[in-house]
């Protein structure tokens, strides 16, 4: 049974901006939040620690991009070492969810959505993409 009350963040990790999506408490529905630009790797971490405690985060999910192929290329080891420093300054599990092809769809998405929200561009819809896969997954192996 999920945790009540405590929401997951969904992580959408670029080199210009981070993406990030919530559930809502009962782990169902992935919303897009905000996306956070990127100034520095500490700083970007506290501002992300910062949405998790306001939110009353109970894990994050952060999109690993896995070539086609199946292969992990430079993007995705960036995004395994953000990850780890992001582990090393909260208790808050972390796990990786293949993101394949996440920012594609995304955009399409919000492109027919004719959504401009500069709050919620391609990465939040990014993150919310990642993090409802990993909510779906979670239902279908009876993780709910």
């Amino acid at each position: 049974m999920a945790e009540i009350d405590k929401r997951i963040m969904g992580v959408d990790y670029g080199d210009s901006r981070i993406g990030v999506a919530l559930s809502d408490p009962l782990g169902i529905m992935a919303t897009p939040m905000t996306i956070i630009l990127r100034i520095e790797e500490y700083k970007d971490i506290i501002e992300l620690l910062d949405i998790a405690a306001d939110n009353d985060v109970g894990r994050i999910v952060i999109g690993l991009p896995i070539s086609m192929d199946g292969s992990l290329g430079q993007q995705a080891e960036k995004v395994k070492t953000f990850a780890i420093e992001l582990a090393k300054n909260t208790a808050i599990p972390i796990e990786f969810k293949d993101e394949r092809l996440s920012t594609v769809v995304a955009k399409d998405l919000v492109r027919k959505a004719r959504k401009t929200d500069r709050k919620t561009r391609y990465d939040a819809a990014a993150a919310a993409l990642i993090l409802q896969s990993y909510l779906d997954d979670r239902v279908g192996n009876g993780a709910v």
